[in-house]
């Protein structure tokens, strides 16, 4: 199954990668800031040029792969952040969601606007059943991001992971689909077909 690209929510378009991307792609994921939280340090131009050359795929994700798109705010042209979806368990129809923005374009919503329109992709595109959302306990900025989608915290684990030479604890947020279908009117659903 695949997806008719661009997807669209009411101020953005999400759409496959490219490599055309690459400047914007170094740009975010360059940044301290943003990677602060992830398994990869800033990443150097020609790391940059492989991370996102692993990423422009259109499928909607298999096994242990993820589906990675572009997100621009309608009209400017401009990679403001990407989304990520990846298929957990095809048998207990769980999916994940991930995110990562340029902070220049926090405090608008684009961030929770594009989340939403993966969840709702997760459930309608690929039939999933539960969608979490894993992520460094200290990123308080994303928990609040998957609580405004409506996901429960459901676990803390201690010192997990351990991330660029340090042990960390990573929380886990989901939302089954019959939560997600009571609180978003289907009617004001999101633009896309598959």
């Amino acid at each position: 199954m695949q997806l008719a690209f661009p997807l669209r929510t009411e101020r953005l378009v999400i759409r496959p990668l490219s490599m055309g991307d690459v400047t914007r792609h170094h740009e975010i994921y360059s940044n301290p800031d943003v990677v602060r939280y992830l398994y990869d340090r800033p990443l150097s131009l020609p790391a940059a040029q492989e991370h996102l050359a692993r990423r422009c795929k259109v499928d909607l994700p298999s096994g242990d792969g993820w589906l990675n798109l572009a997100v621009e705010v309608e009209g400017e042209g401009v990679l403001i952040g990407e989304l990520g979806l990846s298929l957990v368990s095809e048998v207990h129809r769980h999916c994940e969601i991930g995110y990562v923005f340029d902070p220049a374009y926090a405090g608008h919503g684009y961030a929770t606007e594009a989340a939403a329109l993966m969840v709702e992709v997760a459930f309608s595109a690929m039939g999933a059943h539960r969608v979490s959302g894993r992520l460094d306990a200290r990123n308080d900025s994303s928990a609040r991001l998957l609580e405004r989608l409506g996901m429960r915290r459901e676990a803390h684990f201690r010192e997990n992971e351990f991330v660029k030479g340090e042990w960390t604890d990573e929380v886990v947020y989901a939302v089954l689909e019959d939560e997600w279908r009571l609180a978003h009117d289907p009617a004001k659903s999101f633009a896309f077909r598959v």
